[in-house]
């Protein structure tokens, strides 16, 4: 199964913060941020460490792995979607993963003093 997805504003927005902290093109880092997200899905699906994948412009070309294929296809079922949409969905999830801002500290969950962080 071959799956094109749209990248949505989230993972782009987010991509365009990371290429401002690390000094990179807009494209670089939108690669990379989808590359973050990515493995983060397809980890959790198939235990995989490594993919490819094509970047033509916004539109993500990726191939998953039949364990993800398959998680797709069985949740695209259940709300009546494509599981390109199904995995859009997943993408935006990650979207912020790795950005400092949004890293929690050990000890700042609910009601943890500020000081503590």
């Amino acid at each position: 199964m071959a799956l094109s997805v749209t990248i949505g504003d989230r993972l782009a927005d987010a991509a365009g913060e990371w290429a401002d902290q690390r000094m990179l093109d807009d494209d670089d880092a939108l690669e990379q941020k989808l590359e973050q997200a990515l493995l983060e899905v397809e980890h959790l699906a198939s235990g995989t460490t490594e993919i490819e994948f094509e970047l033509d412009g916004r539109t993500l070309h990726y191939a998953p792995s039949d364990e993800l294929a398959e998680l797709l296809d069985e949740q695209a079922e259940r709300v009546d979607a494509e599981p390109s949409a199904v995995l859009e969905l997943h993408l935006e999830l990650f979207a912020r993963t790795f950005l400092p801002e949004d890293t929690v500290q050990p000890g700042a969950g609910p009601g943890a003093p500020a000081e503590d962080w």
